[in-house]
């Protein structure tokens, strides 16, 4: 099952359990998906998984950013919300790996590319994203190639 099908069934659920919360976050994913098949980046019906993986980490940091400005302007009621629905999407995507396991993963690729200083970040950089596409953080990704590079 797909993810644009497996929105839809949990949709369905959500709408007979009457659970409002779970509903809206999943319509945001369908309203995503929905965007994503109809803009450039598909040329048939099917949306690549990649494409769906990196919407959905997009979605989740969305949330977790607009979380912390609420908490931050003392609004825990909406901050509540958005950390909820950040949950929700977050179920969708693929365990995340530890450091450790990244580290591993990006000194491989490291040795693989030849890369020897801080000007190959690119390079490594273009095949790590690929790789660990949805089972991690770019910005991880980023920091543990600096400091393989630089050290």
């Amino acid at each position: 099952m797909n993810l644009v099908e497996q929105i839809n069934n949990d949709i369905k659920q959500a709408m007979l359990a009457r659970d409002k919360r779970r509903l809206e976050a999943l319509r945001a994913i369908k309203a995503a998906l929905l965007l994503i098949k109809t803009g450039k980046d598909t040329s048939s019906d099917e949306i690549p998984e990649t494409v769906e993986m990196h919407m959905l980490q997009k979605l989740v940091k969305q949330r977790f950013e607009a979380g912390q400005i609420y908490k931050e302007q003392n609004r825990p009621d909406l901050a509540d919300e958005e950390l909820y629905q950040a949950e929700i999407i977050q179920k969708y995507l693929p365990e995340q790996l530890s450091a450790e396991e990244m580290k591993t993963i990006v000194l491989g690729i490291i040795s693989e590319v030849g890369a020897t200083s801080i000007k190959d970040m690119g390079k490594v950089m273009g095949l790590a994203t690929k790789k660990l596409s949805g089972k991690a953080d770019n910005k991880a990704i980023s920091e543990i190639v600096k400091q393989a590079l630089q050290g």
